[in-house]
């Protein structure tokens, strides 16, 4: 494992264990949009990615990190892994603040939001690459799964399915998908195909956010 991807798990698992032990330091650093546009506790769009609400949340998402992070360093490099990591969790949190603006209730944790950025870099780097589901024998192309994730999310995000960031998973989504093409535009060349078809569901997103103004 490279040194970088063992520092964003290694971090990410103290932080969430402290998180699961001190309740006042898990409400600190949780993203909030009444303390984020109340208080201007702008470092909770960072901090929050690295709580997680219990050990399957921590498991999923840093597995899900782990098997796909080392593609976009074969393509890309460590630095730039960590700018998508990182810029998803951001996009994602950001999305998730305009969406729910209005409700100051609203709270959310976890680094879905930077994992789905790892997962569609990986994605635009390589559309198909397999994805495999334990219910499922065989792997699945990976622009397929992104389309129906895609479509899914927004669904969930619209209807405020579930105890789900749905908006968090998009705004990462499309952060790291966008990312990897400007890091690799070679990739518009080899899977023009698969890109526009990934590509028309991003569209829709923002039509919908739009909508939401």
């Amino acid at each position: 494992m490279d040194i970088s991807m063992l520092l964003i798990i290694g971090v990410t698992v103290v932080i969430s264990l402290i998180g699961f032990n001190n309740a006042q330091f898990f409400d600190r650093y949780k993203f909030s949009t009444y303390a984020i546009i109340e208080k201007r506790q702008w470092d909770r769009l960072i901090a929050s990615a690295f709580l997680h609400a219990d050990w399957m949340h921590l498991i999923f998402n840093m597995l899900t990190f782990y098997f796909f992070a080392p593609s976009i360093i074969a393509y890309l490099g460590v630095f730039r892994l960590m700018i998508i990591y990182i810029a998803s969790i951001l996009g994602g949190n950001l999305l998730s603040l305009f969406v729910y603006r209005r409700d100051m209730t609203y709270t959310a944790i976890g680094a879905s939001g930077g994992v789905c950025g790892v997962l569609f870099a990986a994605i635009a780097l390589d559309p198909h690459i397999g994805i495999m589901f334990m219910f499922i024998p065989i792997p699945i192309p990976g622009w397929i799964f992104a389309i129906l994730y895609l479509i899914y999310s927004i669904y969930g995000m619209k209807k405020a399915l579930g105890n789900i960031g749905h908006a968090a998973h998009l705004g990462g989504a499309l952060v790291g998908f966008v990312l990897a093409i400007i890091f690799f535009p070679e990739t518009l060349v080899y899977n023009t195909l698969v890109i526009i078809l990934v590509t028309i569901p991003l569209i829709f997103l923002g039509f919908v956010v739009y909508k939401e103004r």
